[in-house]
């Protein structure tokens, strides 16, 4: 069974009426008109923390659209429950991460058989039996949803520091897990919780030093971090005190632990410049110490060493990066002194720091490679892989005084690797191979690296995977997927779901577009602000030119994309909707224009830096509404939509999606099904679980399917 046609629906199934209330709003002397502003709830900040106090008039049209949806995909259920049973067979159920030590013990993650999430673990470094911190399965029972955030124990290892959301909000809540009766006055017994819940937060937290104590994020009514509070263990969450505050709501506000754990840092950030703060963990009463101030269109993070700073900056016109370091104690005026130069077309996208090394990843022609260099002698030398695509990245770790590296390895052919690298004898020992237990031979299949021009002469990268078998006649069926925005990449990596499609014959391909830093910090710079289009178009490019190699034809291509990348496929079945026999709109970011005019929502101001500000800049106005998915609806063929979304959703509102559909059926002259498909119990990534989650991936998968019958 390879595929399902989707029925055309009439009568009691037909699509849901939607009422037409319009709103009118002038902008820059322009009137805009929003047929079903009525969508968005008046209450929506209520909504997110506690869904039931959504309207009974909007949660009738969501409800009636969940309805269509299940019914149109009711003849594709048998299809959606194999590909639900072989994802699942690729999955190793019961499975461990490779421990990472810290002091006297390992710690490490795991699943048990049957398990939905994960279980966090310890055990006696010298040896004897492991112990479960945390069960994440038992947290979940008689839960609807449940997202664990972040897990850390404390210096002491006597306490564990873990977050919670409950919603799909993202509104996590803090709280602290006794591990050992090591103080006489420890009031809770192992095991359990203490009873000082902090609740309204982003999930971050950093411990003190000496174990009294953590410092963690607040977020506001707006869902917007904009405090940094201590809070000392025993006390009342009324009691913390902010340490660090940013009003300005345009910023982002991120907090973590230094590498050599020593301080905890502060990073300021928009989409266009940072700034850093140090907070000394040995003090619980330290104030914040700047790095330098922040600047437009300066960039940098840190990691401290002794006595010293490394800093990744592309400041003084360094575009892709460079590393320089300062003296801790000449802050925040320190003179730099440049350690790893700045090459154009080479990107700096991490660093890390060991006693004794310097190690920091590269992405150059789009392809990654980690730099090491011996402090002391200044030798360095590269660990890279030959394939055409892949994707290779740096694991955290918990221990800074040590001489070994861990990194993961995989390639759209090959299953992820953990590999433990010495620093100083380069002995390489895979540590894990991820297995498929129902079988996976990467020789049936090929990766390839194509380069396909846009129009404007740039050569945008693509990254496939397809059975070697696949006659490449264009008779193939292909999903093309895209992102292209906050300069975030697309690794070539593998993906065990991907195969589902692969193994009936699709061609999975990956189209880099402008708006990530597939090819360094300007391919960024080229797909944001007034430069946005330019994102759309690659990603059109990359279709035609997939055609033109044979790959596949007009008609025979779904496209995806999330968030973002949801912005992505709503441009594009606006500008080019005869390339495509599907789009999949995964939370997607579709009523732009409105949302940058809202400056209440909880993403709005930061991201004006991103999008540009239409309120007060004419010229991004202009701009804006050439793009904006939602409105540039207009009456004409469009192919099969589906789009997903979550009612908790804090950073893709319910509301998006739900407009866009609503009008694009309103408008649309093919009889091709526009769904939607709204999670009522989930935010912005779903459902958390990992069995939970395939029966969404199935859903896309079916839906995919369903667009491209087989010839």
């Amino acid at each position: 069974m390879r595929s399902f046609q989707f029925p055309v629906l009439t009568g009691p199934n037909k699509p849901p009426p939607v009422a037409r209330h319009p709103k009118k709003t002038e902008v820059h002397g322009v009137t805009l008109t929003d047929d079903y502003a009525w969508l968005k709830a008046e209450n929506w900040q209520d909504v997110l923390r506690d869904p039931a106090c959504l309207s009974a008039s909007i949660l009738a049209v969501i409800k009636a659209e969940n309805e269509y949806a299940d019914a149109v995909f009711d003849p594709g259920k048998a299809l959606q429950e194999v590909l639900i049973r072989e994802m699942r067979a690729r999955i190793k159920e019961e499975d461990s991460d490779v421990p990472q030590p810290d002091g006297p013990w390992l710690y490490y993650t795991s699943h048990r058989e049957g398990g939905e999430h994960p279980l966090f673990c310890r055990q006696k470094r010298s040896g004897g039996p492991p112990e479960i911190l945390l069960d994440g399965d038992a947290e979940a029972q008689d839960k609807d949803y449940l997202d664990i955030a972040s897990f850390c124990h404390a210096p002491d290892h006597a306490k564990l520091g873990w977050s919670l959301d409950e919603m799909g909000a993202e509104f996590y809540q803090i709280r602290i897990r006794s591990l050992d009766p090591v103080a006489a006055d420890e009031p809770v017994k192992p095991g359990a919780d203490r009873d000082d819940v902090i609740l309204e937060t982003d999930g971050s937290l950093v411990f003190l030093a000496d174990s009294s104590g953590f410092f963690y994020v607040h977020v506001d009514e707006n869902h917007r971090p904009h405090e940094v509070r201590l809070h000392v263990i025993g006390r009342t969450p009324a009691e913390d005190h902010c340490v660090f505050a940013v009003p300005d709501p345009r910023l982002f506000l991120h907090l973590r632990r230094a590498q050599s754990g020593r301080f905890a840092i502060i990073n300021v950030s928009d989409h266009d410049s940072s700034e850093t703060h140090l907070l000394d963990l040995l003090d619980a009463k330290a104030q914040p110490v700047l790095v330098t101030p922040r600047q437009a269109g300066v960039r940098y993070d840190v990691e401290p060493h002794g006595g010293r700073l490394f800093i990744r900056t592309n400041a003084g016109g360094a575009e892709d990066f460079k590393i320089v370091s300062a003296s801790l104690e000449s802050l925040p005026t320190a003179a730099f002194v440049e350690e790893v130069p700045h090459l154009r077309g080479r990107m700096i996208i991490k660093l890390s720091v060991f006693p004794d090394y310097l190690v920091f990843v590269v992405r150059d022609s789009g392809l990654p490679a980690i730099w090491i260099r011996h402090l002391a002698s200044g030798d360095d030398h590269a660990i890279s892989f030959k394939e055409e695509a892949y994707s290779l990245g740096l694991e955290e770790r918990l221990e800074y005084d040590t001489r070994t590296l861990r990194f993961n390895y995989s390639s759209m052919t090959t299953p992820w690797e953990t590999y433990d690298y010495d620093l100083s004898t380069r002995e390489r020992v895979l540590r894990k191979r991820q297995l498929i237990p129902s079988g996976h031979d990467p020789s049936l299949y090929v990766t390839r690296r194509l380069f396909a021009p846009a129009q404007d002469g740039e050569l945008i990268p693509i990254s496939l995977l397809h059975r070697a078998s696949l006659p490449l006649d264009g008779s193939a069926p292909l999903l093309l997927y895209g992102y292209g925005a906050y300069g975030s990449h697309v690794p070539a990596c593998f993906s065990a779901e991907r195969l589902s499609l692969v193994d009936r014959g699709f061609v999975y391909a990956i189209a880099h577009v402008r708006g990530g830093t597939d090819k360094g910090w300007h391919w960024y710079l080229d797909g944001k602000l007034s430069h946005k289009p330019n994102t759309f178009s690659d990603f059109i490019s990359a279709a035609r030119h997939l055609m033109a190699k044979g790959y596949t034809r007009e008609g025979r291509i779904v496209a995806k994309g999330g968030s973002a990348g949801g912005m992505l496929m709503g441009a594009v079945a606006n500008l080019a909707p005869e390339l495509f026999a599907g789009i999949l709109a995964d939370v997607p970011f579709v009523d732009v224009l409105n949302t940058m005019l809202d400056a209440s929502l909880p993403l709005t101001p930061p991201e004006w830096v991103e999008w540009g500000n239409p309120a007060i800049d004419p010229e991004i106005f202009a701009v804006m509404r050439t793009y904006s998915p939602y409105d540039n609806v207009t009456a004409q063929s469009y192919p099969a939509i589906l789009a997903l979304a979550g009612l908790t959703d804090p950073r893709v509102t319910y509301w998006e999606p739900l407009k866009w559909v609503t009008k694009l059926r309103a408008l649309s002259t093919s009889d091709h099904p526009i769904l939607l498909k709204t999670n009522m119990g989930a935010g912005h990534g779903g459902r958390p679980g990992r069995f939970e989650h395939l029966e969404e991936i199935a859903l896309q998968y079916a839906f995919a399917l369903g667009c491209v019958p087989e010839l």
